[in-house]
């Protein structure tokens, strides 16, 4: 089978500088292990350095590649370890009584 080919827009490219810019002013940390990010470095050169992640794998939702409210910021070894598996469902849900601080 071949493999497909990624296509990027000159929005998509817009978006994604703009997004490292954003994330190298306020420090941000990787979303997958929540470490720092080496971003003295060029992008995807080594382990530590930034590397822009989709929360949807691009591969599952095409769609939604070049929608910036899916950006996050990762290391290149985390993203690749990530491989194209969906985001990890959260722990679990609050219950009410606990949100409304026990009054029911």
């Amino acid at each position: 089978m071949a493999r497909r080919v990624r296509t990027h827009t000159r929005r998509f490219e817009q978006e994604r500088k703009r997004f490292l810019a954003e994330c190298r002013a306020s420090h941000r940390v990787c979303w997958l292990c929540g470490m720092p990010i080496d971003y003295a470095v060029k992008p995807n050169t080594s382990d530590d350095s930034f590397n822009l992640d989709h929360l949807y794998p691009v591969s599952k939702r095409p769609d939604l590649q070049d929608d910036p409210a899916g950006f996050r910021p990762s290391h290149t070894s985390c993203n690749n370890l990530r491989g194209n598996r969906d985001p990890a469902a959260p722990l679990g849900s609050l219950s009410r009584q606990w949100i409304n601080g026990g009054d029911e």
